[in-house]
């Protein structure tokens, strides 16, 4: 079982650094460019692998914050949310890959962060 629960550890890291990519793709695209669809691609990839981690907690013995992890969640709704609601727009906002790139970093120290 802990080789199933790292595995989705590296998922979720890797959803994670996926997220953090489309910012730097969304820069590189210019300002009249549409929102790349990696968001929504690693925004999923970080919903799936969250959940399990966390449905999976009574068979790891592993303990989690629920506080914690509802704010993450939320985070990463509003993330999905605002990428949802953008992605088919022939133009991203100005704003709207920043702020983005705001959340996951925010989303990542309260992973980090907070014991």
């Amino acid at each position: 079982m802990e080789f199933v629960r790292l595995l989705l550890v590296f998922l979720h890291l890797l959803g994670m650094g996926m997220l953090v990519a489309m910012f730097f793709v969304q820069r590189r695209a210019g300002a009249d460019a549409p929102l790349n669809k990696g968001w929504l691609h690693g925004s999923a990839l970080q919903l799936l692998t969250g959940v399990a981690l966390v449905g999976l907690a009574p068979l790891t013995d592993k303990d989690y914050d629920h506080f914690k992890i509802g704010l993450k969640l939320l985070v990463l709704v509003v993330i999905a949310g605002l990428a949802a609601a953008n992605v088919n727009k022939p133009r991203a906002a100005s704003w709207l890959a920043p702020t983005m790139a705001g959340l996951v970093v925010l989303n990542t120290a309260v992973a980090v962060f907070w014991v």
